[in-house]
């Protein structure tokens, strides 16, 4: 019996409050690893560091949590995800803490390490639990509001940041994320039932799913387009200060709108995904590239209209491809972790576990190539190269497929 199929116990009250708990948990590692995104500006000067420097306070997170969140299956053994999850939302809260306080640059690092070990952990066996602590016909929706906790993240966390940033400082908003880490994990012992290994995983386990095709496919896929957005995403404050033309609120009502689009992405694609998921990664990967290509259009012509904007156009085009940026992101975690699934449907714990490295791994690279294109070309660059990768992932997508041929809904 493999990990997607052992039961957990079934705790007190509504089925799905354990799956609640969960997102707030996933909600809190990735509002904690972009933080830097929306405070990158005053970060970067309060720490003496360029933009690519503060940018690469995210790189170390997504590098860690890569590497971790592959072998979290491995790492933890026989021991009961419930415990591992408590434990690690509290190292989340102690990586904050330690940002907020850190009075040089190489000590924010260190705290940015502590966290990457944290959401490698949670995130590599959150990803796989949807299936164990919902029931059966909700598993589905249980894996949608658990991947929520991404998009959601951008529609509150990183814009609510970006605010008590700007009103009481960038540290602020690391002290509060980890008082809310340490909440989260007071509520993951209260609501969600016991989760035992069935057994550990073992590092070859987890690599053998790679000999599967369709799994590889799905990999690549994850990384083309995590690495396009987070290459354009991880300086847009910067790309919508220079290259359109925003002022301070004009950034987080930008932020915002991103947000919200990226829930709507998740939910919409939530259902699709369950029954084609190659429809369902093909149409956000086309979003996603369509976003992209919008706002590096307006980067080109220098528009925005809002705040201190000079360009020609009026705002409500910067906040529409802004959003359908959103869209089309906001759906990528769900739609390629249900590719991965349908790849591999038996080893949905291992398969996850790749997944999330993947994804981690592609944040971090983002990240680096991001700095070095925005530092190098600018803003209009920093977006060309992004377009580049994720419309290599629109191709890729359109291309293959998680089941084979042979399977009429192979083609869907």
């Amino acid at each position: 019996m493999n990990s997607s199929t052992l039961p957990a116990r079934v705790s007190a009250g509504h089925p799905m409050v354990p799956v609640g708990a969960i997102t707030l948990s996933t909600f809190l590692v990735v509002t904690s690893e972009m933080m830097p995104v929306g405070v990158l500006t005053p970060m970067a000067e309060s720490l003496g560091v360029t933009a690519g420097g503060a940018g690469a306070t995210l790189t170390v997170t997504g590098a860690i949590a890569a590497v971790v969140s592959t072998f979290a299956p491995a790492l933890a053994g026989r021991v009961d995800r419930r415990t591992i999850l408590i434990a690690f939302m509290l190292v989340l809260a102690v990586a904050n803490a330690l940002t907020a306080v850190a009075p040089t640059y190489a000590v924010v690092m260190l705290g940015r390490v502590l966290l990457g070990v944290a959401m490698g952990m949670v995130w590599g066996l959150a990803a796989g639990l949807g299936g164990r602590i919902a029931p059966p016909s909700r598993a589905a929706l249980a894996t949608t509001l658990i991947f929520s906790g991404v998009s959601i993240a951008s529609v509150l966390g990183v814009p609510l940041g970006t605010y008590v940033g700007g009103v009481l400082g960038w540290r602020s908003a690391f002290w509060l994320l980890a008082a809310l880490s340490v909440v989260a994990a007071i509520g993951l012992r209260l609501a969600v039932p016991a989760l035992p290994a069935d057994s550990a995983a073992g590092f070859r386990g987890i690599f053998s799913v790679l000999r599967l095709p369709h799994v590889v496919a799905g990999l690549v896929i994850t990384a083309l387009l995590v690495v396009g957005h987070f290459t354009g995403y991880t300086f847009i404050r910067p790309v919508l200060e220079f290259g359109v033309g925003a002022a301070e609120g004009g950034i987080a009502a930008a932020l915002l709108v991103f947000g919200i689009a990226g829930v709507v992405g998740n939910f919409a694609v939530g259902g699709v995904a369950a029954l084609r998921p190659k429809r369902a990664v093909v149409g956000t990967a086309t979003a996603l590239a369509l976003g992209v290509a919008g706002v590096g259009a307006l980067s080109v012509l220098g528009a925005g209209g809002f705040g201190h904007g000079t360009g020609q156009a009026p705002a409500s085009i910067t906040f529409v491809a802004i959003a359908i940026w959103g869209l089309g992101y906001g759906g990528v975690s769900v739609a390629t972790q249900r590719w991965i699934a349908t790849a591999e449907p038996g080893r949905v714990e291992a398969s996850a576990a790749l997944w999330a490295g993947m994804f981690n791994a592609s944040i971090a690279v983002g990240a680096v190539l991001g700095g070095a294109a925005f530092d190098g070309f600018g803003a209009v660059g920093t977006l060309a190269v992004a377009l580049g990768i994720a419309a290599t992932g629109v191709l890729v997508a359109a291309l293959t497929s998680p089941r084979a041929l042979t399977s009429p809904r192979a083609l869907r």
